[in-house]
C-alpha cells in the first residue's frame, strides 16, 4: 500500500505508491506543460540513434582487415609453389667418379645362362655393358660389329636372368651379376634407357667409362687400343 507525501496527499486506496526516492510526483492539468521535457528526451535519443553506427564501424572494419590478411597469406603460400614447379632446374647428367678410370678392375665371379660362375676378369680384355638399365639390342649389335679381334663384349644384367644377346650378335657373352658387384664398383644406379660401358685392358685396368653409351665413333679408337 502507498503512503500519503508530506501534505497529505496519498495514493488512491488499494493501488501501489510511487518510490519515496522519486519525491513529491505533480500531474499538471495541462499536457503542454511538459513540452520542455519532452523535447528534451527526444534530443537524447536522436544522440543516442545517432551514436549506434560509429559502435557498429569499428568492428566491421575489424573484420575485412582480419579477411583481407588471411587471403593475401594464402595468396604468399601459393605463388611461390607455382614458380618453383615451372622454374625446376634440370639435373645434370650422372658421371661416375674419375677414379674409376685407372682402377684394376675387382675380380668378381658373375653367371651364365646356366648359373654356372664365370670369372670376370678370365675374359679380358673386354668391352663390358650393363644392361640392367636397358637392352638396347641395336647398340650392342654395333659394339660387336665394331670389335676388334681379341677383344670380348661382355653384357651384364642385374639378378639372375641373363640379358638375351642380339640376333648378329654370335660374340657376345651374355652374363649376370645377382650381387650387383659391378654397379657396387661403378658407385652409379642403373638409368632407364641408358647402357653403361666399361673398357678393360688385359691388365685387368679400367682404360674407360662410358657412363652413357653412344654411337660406335665415340669409343671406336678404344677398341682398338685394348686389341694392341
Amino acid at each position: 500500500m502507498g503512503k500519503p507525501d508530506a501534505e497529505g496527499h496519498g495514493p488512491t486506496e488499494g493501488l501501489p505508491g510511487l518510490p519515496p526516492e522519486w519525491g513529491r510526483v505533480v500531474v499538471p492539468d495541462d499536457a503542454s506543460a511538459l513540452a520542455g521535457e519532452a523535447a528534451q528526451v527526444r534530443r537524447e535519443l536522436r544522440r543516442a540513434a545517432g551514436h549506434r553506427p560509429g559502435h557498429l564501424a569499428l568492428p566491421l572494419l575489424v573484420l575485412v582487415v582480419a579477411v583481407l590478411t588471411t587471403m593475401a597469406g594464402l595468396l604468399a603460400v601459393a605463388w611461390p609453389r607455382a614458380s618453383r614447379g615451372t622454374d625446376r632446374p634440370t639435373p645434370a647428367p650422372y658421371s661416375p667418379p674419375a677414379t674409376v678410370a685407372g682402377r684394376a678392375l675387382p675380380a668378381l665371379d658373375l653367371v651364365d645362362a646356366a648359373q654356372e660362375p664365370v670369372p670376370l676378369r678370365g675374359l679380358l680384355p673386354a668391352m663390358i655393358i650393363l644392361v640392367d638399365g636397358c637392352p638396347c639390342p641395336e647398340r650392342i649389335g654395333e659394339a660387336v660389329t665394331a670389335a676388334p679381334a681379341g677383344v670380348v663384349v661382355i653384357t651384364v644384367a642385374g639378378g639372375r636372368t641373363v640379358a638375351t644377346p642380339p640376333p648378329d650378335g654370335r660374340g657376345v657373352r651374355a652374363l649376370a651379376d645377382p650381387a650387383g658387384g659391378l654397379r657396387s664398383f661403378l658407385g652409379q644406379p642403373a638409368r632407364p634407357g641408358t647402357l653403361t660401358a666399361l673398357l678393360v685392358d688385359r691388365d685387368g685396368v679400367v682404360t674407360r667409362v662410358l657412363p652413357d653409351l653412344g654411337t660406335v665413333d665415340s669409343y671406336r679408337s678404344d677398341l682398338s687400343t685394348l686389341a694392341g
